[in-house]
Formats: C-alpha cells, structure tokens, sequence
C-alpha cells in the first residue's frame, strides 16, 4: 500500500470518527453516504445491499453472496452494482482498532449520466457477471472519497460539491479494472441490464408470486438464458433470490414487531407456516421463535455491557 493511500486512510479514520458514534451506522449529511464504527466484532447480518462502493478504513469485513465470499480490508473497495441479498460480519475489529467503514449508494441513472458526459464507450456483451466484486484501492479512487468526506466539515459546500465528487468517484470506478461490469447496468439492451431490471421487479415485489417465464419473456431470453444470465448475476436461482427477501423481511417483522410466526409467514408470501419455519430455520439456524429469543437476548446484553 502507497504511502499516499495511508496518510488519506489517516484522515479518513479521522472524519469517520467524529461524524459517527461507537457501534453504530448511520447516513451522513451528504445524500447516500453511510459511515460505520464498531468496536468488536459483529454476528453475520443479514441485509440487501443497494448499488453502492464500499470501502473499509480500518478492519476486515466479510461478505457471503450465496455460497461466495468476498473479504475487503483498506487495501481493497468492494462494489455491489445491484440490488443484493448477502450476510455481511465484521470479521477484524477491537476497541483500540475500532472497524472503520464508508458505503455510497448509487443508482443506474448516475452511471448513466457519466457515460454520456464522459463519452465513455461501453458496447452489449453477452455474458452477464457476478454484480458483486472486489478491487484494489487506488489513491485516485481514494482521493476522490476524501475530499467527498470532508465536505461534512464544510457542510455549506455539501449542495454544490458533493455531486461533483461523486460524480468523480464513479468515474474513476468506471475506468478502472471493474469498469466493464460497472457500466454494464446502464446498457439498455445488455444482458446484465436485463437481469438488473429482472432483479429489481423481483425487490418491488418479493412478497408476489411470479412464473420464471413470464420474466425471462420481459428479459426478451429463453428460461434457460434467463436462469444461466441470472446465476451468473446473483450466485442464486430467482426463487433463491426471493426466498432470501422474503425470509430477510420476516426475520425484520418478527423482531420489530413480537409477530406470531404464522401470521408473518402469510404476510410475507409464504402459503405453509411449516414451509416457512423449515426455510427460516435453515437459513437463519433456528426456527424463528428460538431465533428471535436469542437475538433479543444478545440486545440486552449489548445494552446493558
């Protein structure tokens, strides 16, 4: 790592620090940046990552795509180009060396908007690819993320400069390595921006039911194109992908709201309550009584340590 990387990771911890509070997450006076500070080491979290370019300042994180893993540290930045279901856990993390991290959601609109101010040129492929990857972090990149960091002492300046530098940012990711797959969302026509739009309908409407033909005929594919391109995207099947949503949203509804199991198995898609906990169980490692117990119980005791 340059040394020009680490004095701007030196100044970065430094702004993640007083523009966040210990073990917690939280979005920022800039629109869509989120910075992060934990002091131990965090349980798998089950979460959709929107479209966003992560980078961690300090620490290790950990992210599971399926049956995929994806580590990033400070040498790294990680991208998730769509919308995904992953389990996420700080794996490197201490009270003298808190986890230190930043995310900045982005929208296919924006990369849109690069391309052709840029007059970047990006051509269809065929092949789809994994909408998650992780790159090295280069001082450029980096650059570009401190001086969007500093904006939160100058709060004034957030308005007018904040959509320079982040406009900045993905430029840079579109020229580097991962660039291609990057652009490949706002190619109309693209086999990647097909699955995305496929993706997306699937997010606005996780708790329906739908036919794998009727949108592979929308992705204009055949099912068996639809379901390689749609692997190829996500590691999952599409009803994998909803299943993850929809067990995600359960979990959220048991714990917020003291639901009884059944009720929010109906509420969530789920037309057998037994189906429901033998799924819930199999991903979560419990069936969802003993499993909301023991979460409400780790959030005692973190409240009371």
């Amino acid at each position: 790592m340059s040394e020009n990387i680490l004095q701007q990771q030196q100044e970065l911890t430094g702004l993640i620090k007083r523009h966040s509070l210990q073990n917690s997450s939280r979005e920022t006076a800039i629109p869509s940046l989120f910075f992060y500070q934990h002091s131990s080491i965090t349980e798998p979290a089950y979460r959709v990552y929107k479209p966003s370019f992560c980078v961690v300042v300090q620490g290790l994180k950990e992210i599971l795509l399926a049956q995929e893993r994806f580590e990033y540290g400070p040498s790294n930045y990680l991208i998730a180009s769509m919308n995904l279901p992953v389990i996420g856990q700080i794996i490197k993390a201490s009270a003298d060396s808190p986890y230190l991290s930043l995310k900045l959601e982005f929208t296919q609109n924006q990369i849109l908007e690069v391309l052709n101010d840029c007059d970047i040129k990006v051509t269809s492929k065929d092949n789809a690819k994994r909408a998650l990857f992780v790159g090295q972090m280069e001082s450029s990149i980096q650059d570009a993320v401190l001086r969007l960091a500093r904006l939160l002492d100058t709060p004034g300046e957030i308005p007018f400069l904040a959509p320079l530098y982040t406009k900045e940012i993905l430029y840079r990711l579109l020229q580097g390595p991962y660039g291609a797959e990057l652009a490949q969302i706002a190619v109309e026509g693209s086999s990647t921006y097909r699955i995305r739009e496929a993706i997306d309908h699937i997010v606005r409407n996780w708790d329906q039911s739908f036919r794998i033909e009727d949108l592979a005929e929308t992705a204009s594919m055949s099912v068996s194109s639809f379901h390689r391109h749609f692997k190829e995207v996500t590691a999952m099947s599409p009803l994998q992908f909803q299943k993850q949503l929809r067990l995600q949203e359960a979990r959220r509804l048991l714990l917020a709201e003291s639901a009884d199991a059944a009720d929010v198995a109906f509420r969530v898609g789920y037309e057998s309550s037994s189906q429901f906990s033998r799924e819930y169980s199999r991903m979560f490692g419990a069936p969802p009584r003993a499993d909301i117990k023991r979460l409400k119980e780790k959030y005692d005791q973190v409240m009371n340590d």
